[in-house]
């Protein structure tokens, strides 16, 4: 039988926190390994406890999630520990800060317990990690900034260009299977070019891709 999931609860509601911890605690698999109350005590608890996945609050007191989500997802003490933030609002302008500092993913502290379970699972286990729709959100971000000047295409140095290939339809929004079958390729051999990319980007999931595509100028808002 496979170990747990283990998760600990950062959010500053101590209501939330103990219905996040019935929720998390009730499925199988899964496991609360401990609640933090602020950004704080959130990074001292995932050293402590090593979880495998910390559902991050972005508004907390002492310290927020978004400095919390880098201080974790930037030490080698917890570098294989992974963020999935959480927010009220659909718009929060603080979701894209989270995921530049490290978080693997965001989710409305409204969605659906099945939702959020399966979100924590997506995470924990490295696959996926954000779900196209959601991968589609963080480019809507982009495309409401101001674009930038083109520039050359810096920061890819070692990618090859069937990595760039696949690294631009990540930036799009695809999936594996709908990259697959536009590369005319296996499945098999995307999830090759992935392990590449998230290797040689120093990435750790496909949010992070998406960024790095639009930060270094391979994809540009609104440009298809």
């Amino acid at each position: 039988m496979s170990e747990p999931i283990r998760v600990l609860v950062a959010d500053d509601q101590a209501l939330l926190r103990g219905s996040f911890r019935v929720l998390v605690d009730s499925a199988p698999g899964l496991t609360v390994v401990g609640e933090a109350g602020t950004g704080a005590e959130a990074v001292e608890l995932a050293t402590a406890a090593q979880p495998d996945v910390v559902l991050m609050d972005i508004r907390m007191p002492d310290m927020d999630g978004i400095e919390a989500t880098r201080r974790i997802c930037g030490s080698p003490d917890t570098a294989s520990v992974r963020v999935l933030a959480l927010t009220m609002f659909d718009l929060d302008a603080y979701v894209f800060a989270a995921l530049r500092a490290g978080a693997s993913g965001f989710l409305l502290k409204d969605t659906s317990p099945e939702d959020l379970l399966t979100a924590i699972e997506v995470v924990a286990n490295g696959d996926g990690l954000l779900a196209p729709s959601v991968t589609r959100r963080l480019i809507a971000e982009f495309a409401r900034r101001p674009e930038p000047a083109r520039l050359p295409v810096t920061g890819l140095d070692g990618v090859t260009d069937r990595e760039r290939e696949v690294l631009v339809l990540v930036a799009r929004g695809l999936s594996n299977a709908e990259i697959a079958a536009r590369l005319h390729v296996s499945p098999a051999t995307v999830k090759t070019h992935m392990s590449h990319l998230f290797e040689k980007l120093h990435a750790r999931d496909r949010a992070q891709l998406v960024i790095v595509a639009y930060e270094t100028g391979l994809v540009l808002a609104g440009n298809r």
